[in-house]
């Protein structure tokens, strides 16, 4: 079971798991239109990678090797975060698999019916 985590609580999380990083899934096309989280300023190594391409949303059948490439180490928490919630669900499901410890951050970076998001949550953008 994946844990969940809403982005207001991130901060306070972070106090007892510094060793995490963050990982945004949305496409490049939400990136350059709606705008990247800030990570670093609140002591999160970012890295974007897209889980998935397009308007089409095609599925990107090399997200585990590329994500690989990262080298981000497997005792890192990943802090998996996109649109909504879902897509990074899906991701830290892919991860966990691969024996990564992932986080997904439930209401992403715009939010979602239950919480306001990454971007209306006092976090650097």
């Amino acid at each position: 079971m994946i844990k969940q985590l809403a982005s207001k609580d991130i901060k306070d999380y972070l106090i007892t798991k510094p060793n995490s990083v963050l990982l945004d899934v949305r496409t490049k096309e939400e990136w350059d239109t709606i705008g990247k989280p800030d990570g670093e300023k609140i002591g999160l190594k970012t890295y974007f990678l897209s889980i998935q391409f397009g308007d089409e949303r095609i599925f990107n059948e090399n997200f585990i090797q590329e994500f690989k490439n990262l080298k981000i180490n497997q005792d890192k928490n990943i802090l998996i975060t996109c649109r909504s919630g879902a897509r990074s669900q899906f991701a830290a499901e892919l991860l966990t698999k691969e024996n990564y410890t992932c986080v997904n951050i439930s209401d992403g970076f715009e939010g979602n019916q239950e919480n306001v998001g990454w971007k209306k949550s006092d976090l650097p953008c």
